[in-house]
């Protein structure tokens, strides 16, 4: 069964457009800024807020799992979840060449359930290890009547030396684009993902390329720790975490041209998806990461280090000066 008219993730109940104007309308009532010592050390907008602190820097991210969690509820089994929140926020550290070192979890439900907790914690360590990073403490609260099933989410603590951070204000033309693989879905365009496999397919239905749909939907964010080391042996312009929002995260990096002549190839769960949807290519790319969860922005010198360090990551485009966010010259929009 497909589709006879493609789907989008703003007609599965997510208007991608509609959340950035109500972003902008919330972040302009935040106008004031701490003086003083430890006052903010950048603006909105990027992927972690900035906060001097002598001849360092702290950075902080906030994020969650999303409705990722009712594939967990779905299948039953809560224990690679933490691994996602966990993931979902250093990996908007990294992408500042931020190291995490704590992080506060936050855990909302309508009722507690002792093996849930259980193995939501076991994913949160799992996460914790894999990022070397201590969760130093959290929340957990019963909202019955306000919350249904169970949300969890979390904030990151990162620190860096000043002249190490990279917020993508050396990006030039001509810089290389160097695309990282992901791991599947992430954890990002799950409203949209569910109702296709709920529409055209069952979270049990096995695929052939040997899992079920639920098990895809299901496996964790991949951490990029590996970028650590790439920008300590290096010269990187910016870095980009793909996630809500596909290629478009990449404009948070600044008014250049982006353009993705050589995409990694997607993965087959995006294949399927586009396929049984009907989803434009266009849709698909400014929604979902397509099996490229994060990329690296480099001069031409530092390509061999990057691909050396990183074997799976892929030159997939070059920085231009005409403004956008293109894919084989299609503008994604």
């Amino acid at each position: 069964m497909t589709a006879p008219a493609g789907h989008t993730y703003r007609d599965a109940g997510v208007d991608i457009d509609l959340e950035a104007e109500a972003v902008r309308a919330l972040v302009s009532r935040l106008t004031y800024r701490r003086e003083g010592d430890f006052a903010p050390a950048s603006e909105s907008g990027h992927f972690a807020g900035l906060i001097e602190f002598g001849d360092m820097v702290l950075a902080l991210a906030v994020d969650g799992v999303g409705t990722k969690m009712l594939v967990a509820d779905r299948m039953e089994d809560w224990s690679t979840i933490g691994i996602d929140c966990i993931a979902m926020n250093v990996n908007d550290l990294y992408v500042m060449n931020m190291e995490p070192v704590a992080f506060v979890d936050y855990v909302a439900t309508d009722a507690l359930d002792v093996e849930k907790m259980k193995q939501v914690g076991a994913g949160l360590n799992e996460g914790a290890r894999l990022a070397n990073m201590t969760i130093i403490g959290g929340e957990t609260a019963t909202l019955k009547g306000m919350v249904t099933g169970l949300d969890v989410a979390g904030t990151c603590l990162g620190v860096q030396k000043r002249e190490r951070i990279i917020t993508g204000a050396a990006i030039a033309p001509g810089d290389v684009i160097i695309g990282v693989p992901s791991t599947g879905i992430h954890s990002n365009g799950y409203t949209l993902a569910r109702k296709l496999v709920e529409t055209y397919g069952d979270f049990d239905q096995e695929m052939p390329w040997g899992r079920t749909l639920g098990e895809e939907l299901l496996t964790p964010t991949r951490i990029y720790a590996e970028v650590l080391k790439v920008t300590a042996a290096c010269e990187v312009h910016g870095m980009c975490h793909i996630t809500g929002g596909g290629l478009l995260n990449l404009r948070r990096l600044g008014p250049w041209g982006y353009e993705i002549t050589d995409p990694l190839p997607p993965l087959p769960i995006f294949e399927w998806m586009a396929t049984v949807g009907n989803v434009s290519e266009n849709e698909m790319y400014r929604t979902f990461n397509m099996g490229m969860g994060y990329c690296f922005i480099v001069p031409e010198a530092s390509v061999a280090a990057v691909l050396d360090l990183v074997p799976e990551a892929r030159v997939v485009g070059q920085i231009t000066e005409k403004p956008g966010v293109r894919l084989r010259g299609e503008e994604i929009s």
